[in-house]
């Protein structure tokens, strides 16, 4: 019995024990906040000191951790002076980081490193990537449209499609105008293998001095991105969903199959002549009723959905970061679709306190069900009069419906057959090692690269769906692209303070290899291969052709020293210096260039003069001058080719006996040497804050001047030129862009539940040509959807780049008399356009056309706020472009019967004083649909770029499921809409030449989803 009470004495001795160490342990809970504005801080460190253990907040900059009595917590984040408190029992923390020192303080990655903004004597703007991540955004850029001042962002609604983004303007014609993107050290031309939710932050490079430091390929500004990283702390798991669908917006009403019958009488009426009559095609036009409605058709609610999941976390030595994503996307026309898998991993490693070792890695496998490229305007132009089927299940048939030429098409018939599926896939990344060598001595060494390789297969089948889209053999397409592309890249930092001087000294080098191959295989007689690739999509016995174009065969090499320095005394007086020496293969034998940058700043809230004064918290003037380059131009311009053409030259050799051979010829003009572009800015800007820092400001101008940019040389057709681009290239001119730039942000802590924001910015800019060594020998462009042949765009000196250009209509004909005394006598009927006799010669020529518009917006905004009211938050984001103009060319692009929209019918002339602004039916013809100033609309408009509210479950009940957070979402993308363009959208892009033209064109569209965000 004895024996017994001492067994369970000893039991419950052991349970006392145990209890009371289990219960030495606590969790605390806490929220982290800025102690100026009261915003959350979100993914701050709280690390136990002394200990590898720790955590991050969440989205709401809350946390929870297991600590024993009497623990410090270090908290810390980038940008924020480092805290130490020290935990009790029962309390909830709420913790104030302070800035350090103010917004000037605040730390921003730059080229090759971070700096304090103080320091900084450029442009650069910066975006969270918490800003990015809220937006329903399926690529990276189209989340920062409105968010930066001087940054135009121009989406293409095409699932999977990359936007197009201008830094200050556009500096080129036939080189890149897109900017340098550096992902984590490693150089890339796009950013489209990024998840949006991988990233940490984005620096904007804006003006010279800041770019400089990338050389020759930092003319167009230079995009930034910091992904996230591991921190010290135990695992931290994110999960990222939403799921919604996309929706047309401003979908273009089109003529329905009666006003289409009575408009296609009216027109074969006009084109009537005495000696060629044709009777009306549709005799009662009332019969047809409604009709179809081809969009309707054609194009659905779209559902969309993504998922990513990461994990977090690390030690004294080691950190990691790893992250997949999955987006499945559909577009607005059925049959499209676009899968994305995404995987993104860092890893850091100190095997001693000195040496830093790690990799990134970013995975992208892609695959899309692509649509014809045509399908746009089969929908605009397809007759309402033809069914889609007809009842015995056969497709509707435009040629049993007199439409004509112009709209002999069926477009479900053009989706059903039409099979051509894109692969993609992708890895980049780098590995680097970091050394201190002295305490103020750094060496970092990286390599990176940059591994693509993209497939198209598109298959045609036997099959008859009208008269005009049949097929009597198959046939096999397989389009081939791979890109491998590395850097190698050595830098040595030397950051030392001597009492208040500061100075942060870098010098550089870096080589570079870039290539690209594309090949092409085409065979007839093919049974449909579901899958493969060019070696074995083909059944053995195939005839194939093989295509490899020696223009899509580059290779480039690079070698580049660079060095810089930036000096700031006692934290008022700033310099910054930069050099580069570049070397670039394509370039030879003149590859080399030097490319210097100074920037100089006066913080004056320093100066023992401004002590007293309690407006101003943070006042700095700064200015900066630099030269970079643009060494994506043309490849190999100056290399004399030869065009083989068989069926147009012949040789014939031998005497007595003649043979044929095939012949060649050169019929192109090679300029001797061709070089880079050089971009020369100059910037002086302002920034600052007031009112205990709830009000930040910044403003810019800026002059950059492209110089030496390449510009054709007109050359005689009776030289026998005939080369792609009409003429020589050579560097012949210049390009300035000029403007302003403005942002502000207030931010509030109104209460302790209730913090607000509100975030306007404006960019002004003036594109101009100034100068052609050539004189005023134009370059005409922008022939997409111009049924006559004739071009839209122009670009000469002493205007914008590619503005509209054709005859200003300044009313409508209504009578044969009229026309009889007018200078288009002969040639033009009542209905049709009235042109302006601008040089007053008495006629109608080329001579009269005169400048139309600008595709290259004057002025960029946004209007970014923030809200949150205890759990609740709200986010609404507006964005626009204004003095614009956009290009219309769905309108006359006619080459028959094709349909017309709404508008058109509803206001065309159709008889004397029924219209002086709109033409009659035969606005496809010559006359009427070249060029004019009835085509080009304006092109501002103003959107609700995205407004999102959500919720978070309070932080006491979802401790108690093991969770940190859940944050339940509902967001809408471009739901609103203000404009007066007449297409679906004036948010239209294009090459640089042919900006602005609205012709087949992939709309945009408004995004809604539902999404959650939890953090274990």
């Amino acid at each position: 019995m004895k024996r017994n009470f001492t067994i369970s004495g000893f039991i419950l001795l052991c349970l006392f024990f145990a209890n009371t160490a289990f219960a030495q342990n606590f969790t605390v809970k806490g929220k982290i906040t800025d102690a100026t504005t009261g915003e959350d801080v979100v993914g701050a460190s709280v690390v136990i000191k002394g200990t590898t253990n720790g955590t991050q907040t969440d989205a709401n900059g809350a946390f929870s951790l297991s600590v024993s009595p009497n623990a410090t917590l270090a908290v810390s984040y980038l940008g924020y002076i480092t805290q130490q408190v020290v935990v009790t029992k029962g309390a909830v923390l709420t913790i104030k980081l302070v800035s350090s020192s103010g917004a000037l303080q605040q730390v921003v990655v730059i080229g090759y490193g971070t700096q304090r903004k103080i320091d900084n004597t450029g442009s650069v703007s910066v975006v969270k990537g918490a800003d990015i991540a809220k937006q329903a955004s399926t690529n990276t850029l189209s989340a920062l449209e409105g968010k930066v001042a001087g940054v135009e962002i121009i989406n293409n609604g095409q699932p999977g499609s990359s936007p197009t983004i201008n830094i200050r303007g556009v500096g080129s014609i036939y080189g890149n105008v897109q900017p340098l993107f550096v992902v984590d050290g490693v150089w890339y031309d796009d950013i489209s293998f990024l998840n949006n939710a991988d990233i940490e932050n984005i620096s904007i490079l804006k003006d010279a001095s800041s770019t400089a430091i990338y050389g020759i390929r930092a003319a167009n500004g230079v995009v930034l991105v910091t992904t996230k990283h591991g921190v010290k702390g135990k695992p931290t798991i994110d999960y990222n969903f939403y799921y919604g669908w996309q929706a047309v917006t401003n979908q273009v009403k089109m003529a329905n199959a009666t006003e289409y019958a009575t408009a296609i009488d009216e027109l074969t009426a006009l084109n009537n002549t005495p000696t060629d009559y044709s009777p009306p095609p549709y005799p009662t036009p009332s019969i047809y009723g409604n009709g179809t409605n081809w969009y309707d058709q054609i194009l659905r609610n779209a559902p969309v959905s993504n998922n990513q999941i990461s994990i977090r976390g690390g030690t004294d030595k080691y950190t990691y970061d790893y992250s997949a994503g999955y987006l499945d996307q559909n577009g607005i026309v059925k049959t499209n679709n676009y899968q994305r898998y995404t995987f993104h991993a860092t890893n850091e490693y100190r095997p001693v306190k000195a040496l830093k070792l790690g990799f990134t890695a970013n995975l992208l496998s892609s695959n899309s069900k692509d649509v014809n490229g045509s399908i746009f305007h089969q929908m605009y132009a397809a007759a309402p009069v033809v069914p889609v089927f007809y009842d015995n299940g056969k497709y509707g048939d435009p040629a049993d419906y007199s439409v004509g030429s112009g709209a002999n098409f069926n477009p479900e018939a053009t989706i059903d057959f039409f099979n051509q599926k894109s692969k993609t896939k992708r890895f980049t990344g780098a590995v680097y090692g970091e050394y201190n060598i002295l305490k103020d001595l750094k060496f970092r060494a990286s390599f990176g690269g940059d591994l693509s390789q993209a497939e198209v297969r598109n298959y045609t089948p036997i099959y008859f769906a009208t008269g005009g889209q049949q097929s009597t053999t198959t046939s096999l397409d397989l389009n081939h692209g791979e890109t491998r592309n590395w850097i190698w890249e050595n830098t040595l930092t030397y950051d030392k303070t001597i009492g208040k001087n500061k100075i942060t000294a870098l010098a550089g080098y870096s080589s570079q290899r870039n290539s690209s191959a594309y090949a092409d295989a085409f065979a007839d007689s093919v049974a449909d291969a579901k899958s493969g690739n060019l070696h074995t999509s083909f059944p053995a016995g195939t005839k194939v052709t093989y295509t490899k174009p020696t223009a899509d065969q580059i290779l480039t090499t690079e070698v580049s020293q660079f060095a810089r320095i930036n000096y700031s005394y006692d934290d008022r007086y700033l310099l910054n210096a930069s050099i580069r020496h570049d070397g670039a293969s394509e370039f030879y034998p003149h590859p080399y260039a030097w490319l210097p940058a100074v920037g100089a700043g006066w913080v004056v809230t320093n100066e023992d003069f401004m002590k007293g004064q309690h407006f101003f918290n943070n006042l700095k003037l700064r200015a900066s001058y630099g030269q970079v380059g643009n060494a994506v131009v043309p490849i190999n311009p100056t290399v004399q080719t030869v065009t083989n053409d068989p069926g147009q030259y012949t040789a014939i050799f031998g005497y007595p006996t003649q043979t044929t051979n095939a012949g060649a010829s050169i019929n192109t003009v090679v300029p001797p040497t061709i070089t880079w572009e050089k971009s020369i800015g100059t910037d002086f800007g302002i920034e600052g804050s007031i009112l205990n820092d709830k009000l930040a400001f910044e403003a810019d101008y800026y002059n950059r001047e492209t110089k030496n940019a390449i510009f054709s040389v007109p050359i005689p057709g009776s030289t026998g030129e005939n080369g792609p681009n009409g003429g020589l290239l050579a560097n012949q001119a210049d390009i300035r862009n000029r403007g302003f730039e403005f942002s502000v942000t207030w931010k509030q802590q109104v209460s302790s539940s209730v913090f607000y924001s509100i975030s306007p910015n404006l960019g002004i800019n003036n594109n101009v040509v100034l100068n052609v060594i050539s004189g005023k020998n134009p370059i005409y462009s922008g022939g997409s959807g111009i049924a006559n042949g004739a071009l839209a765009t122009r670009t000469v000196e002493g205007e914008p780049i590619g503005e509209f250009y054709g005859y200003k209509v300044v009313g409508v004909f209504q009578t044969a008399n009229q026309v009889l005394h007018s200078p288009q006598v002969g040639t033009a009927q009542p209905g049709d356009f009235i042109y302006q006799d601008t040089n007053g010669d008495g006629q109608i020529t080329s001579t009269d056309r005169v400048n139309l518009g600008n595709p290259n917006a004057k002025y960029g905004y946004g209007i970014n706020t923030y809200l949150k009211v205890k759990n609740f938050d709200l986010t609404l984001d507006f964005q626009g472009r204004a003095d614009v103009s956009v290009f219309n060319a769905n309108e006359g692009y006619r080459f028959g019967n094709e349909n017309i929209t709404q508008d058109f019918y509803d206001n065309r002339w159709h008889g004397y004083g029924t219209s002086n602004t709109y033409p009659s039916m035969k606005i496809g013809s010559t006359l009427n649909s070249a060029p004019n100033s009835f085509f080009v609309e304006s092109g501002a408009y103003f959107r609700m770029r995205n407004a999102q509210i959500g919720y978070t479950i309070p932080a006491e009940y979802t401790r108690r499921w093991g969770i940190q957070s859940i944050r339940l979402f509902a967001n809408a993308q471009n739901a609103v809409n203000i404009f007066g363009y007449k297409g679906f959208s004036p948010e239209i892009g294009g090459g640089v030449l042919n900006q602005g033209i609205d012709s087949n064109v992939y709309p945009l569209y408004a995004t809604y989803n539902f999404g959650v965000n939890v953090t274990f």
